[in-house]
């Protein structure tokens, strides 16, 4: 028997349990080992000199989280925001504002390593784990969201994260 918040074993060789959600007019799936919860969107205020993907710092289950739009951080453009996923990182838990979650499935995705528009601001830090598909749409398989910019936390930090 499977015990709350644990994921479920997938029954596809080589997929990954997967959280699936529109971001604009993005297809993106998260693996549920990394998803928390999700939850309608709650109050965000905004904070000062941070990228303009993230949307603020809201407050879930008691602490103070920052907000990560997706749909803009993915270059997909604005999106109307219907949830918020809580996601863990190794420095705290991080709201990812998203569009409509689609469900949970078996995703198999070729790799991403050979798309270098596929990396993520400076470095090596990828984003996108892989590319899917759905029907006729591309899916993003996403990548630890472990890859939020210090300026972020910073700037939680200042507004009283922890």
């Amino acid at each position: 028997m499977r015990q709350y918040g644990q994921a479920p074993v997938s029954a596809d060789e080589g997929a990954v349990t997967s959280l699936v959600f529109r971001a604009g007019s993005l297809l993106c799936a998260l693996s549920l080992d990394e998803v928390i919860e999700t939850m309608r969107p709650l109050e965000t205020r905004p904070l000062a000199g941070t990228p303009t993907f993230v949307r603020g710092i809201s407050v879930l289950r008691g602490v103070p989280t920052p907000v990560v739009d997706v749909a803009r951080l993915l270059g997909g453009g604005e999106g109307e925001i219907d949830r918020y996923v809580a996601v863990r990182t190794e420095r705290g838990a991080v709201a990812l504002a998203t569009g409509a979650i689609l469900g949970i499935r078996p995703v198999t995705a070729e790799s991403a390593g050979g798309h270098p528009a596929l990396l993520t601001g400076g470095g090596s830090s990828r984003l996108v784990a892989g590319v899917a598909t759905i029907g006729a749409d591309p899916l993003l398989l996403l990548q630890s969201m472990r890859t939020v910019p210090d300026e972020v936390w910073e700037a939680a930090a200042a507004a009283g994260a922890p």
